[in-house]
């Protein structure tokens, strides 16, 4: 299995964080459990045998079945990047996912025919850059602001609360609220426990025991109990499930 990441045009990087693809070769082999942790990104996905599909923010782990010969290829959206192509508010994907044309009607077609072929990846990242390029939004100053904001929360580990993001940001709760919901998808309550669950999943992955109870405190939990609640609801399986999983080899 291969994974690759491109930039795309240097134009196009206030929308579009990168181009991304996936192959995989499971003929002889087990199939493969391939898993991950939900992103406050939008993509546009290719996959072969089927049609663009646009997929809103996933609240839950994606999990997924690899099994047999094929390819994937994706286009993955700054946070809030992907409103002005939308036309409407970013909730309205949230946990959904749409037709492409539904968004970018029979203009996508060109670009579709070329990602579902078997030309090289190269070309069809020029077919993304042809198709984007040419679709330019306007600048959005909100886009810029949204960006940095999710960008904040995955990097100050110590924005734990909503309220810890207002005092960091200097904006206010509802404001905040309400641009994640145009932009985003998802609220900013949900997006700082997305990355603040992320940091316990790469600790257990990692074979550390965690004291539940001062971990629940360090992350601004009320106690373990909502924690664990919480967890389970973005990982699909409680922390003491995880970790057996973990040893099980089930994740890497």
């Amino acid at each position: 299995m291969q994974h690759f990441r491109r930039d795309p045009a240097p134009e196009l990087a206030p929308w579009i964080l990168h181009y991304w693809m996936i192959h995989w070769d499971m003929r002889g082999c087990k199939p493969h459990l391939a898993e991950n942790l939900p992103h406050p990104n939008v993509h546009l996905i290719f996959e072969n045998g089927k049609k663009g599909v646009v997929s809103g923010v996933q609240t839950h782990r994606f999990s997924r079945v690899l099994d047999d010969k094929s390819w994937v290829v994706g286009v993955k959206f700054r946070a809030g990047g992907f409103r002005p192509f939308f036309g409407k508010p970013i909730s309205e994907l949230a946990d959904k996912t749409i037709p492409a044309k539904r968004v970018f009607g029979n203009s996508i077609k060109e670009f579709e025919a070329i990602a579902l072929s078997s030309r090289p990846d190269e070309e069809k990242i020029a077919a993304a850059n042809k198709f984007f390029l040419a679709r330019m939004p306007r600048p959005d100053k909100t886009i810029a602001l949204v960006s940095e904001l999710v960008d904040l929360i995955l990097r100050d580990i110590e924005i734990k609360t909503v309220d810890d993001l207002v005092v960091r940001s200097g904006i206010g709760k509802r404001t905040l609220q309400r641009i994640f919901r145009e932009y985003v998808g998802a609220s900013p309550k949900w997006v700082v426990c997305r990355y603040r669950l992320h940091e316990v999943v790469e600790k257990l992955n990692s074979g550390q025991k965690p004291d539940w109870a001062q971990l629940a405190l360090d992350l601004g939990y009320f106690d373990q109990a909502h924690l664990i609640n919480d967890f389970k609801a973005l990982v699909g399986c409680t922390p003491r499930e995880f970790v057996r999983q973990v040893a099980n080899g089930l994740h890497s």
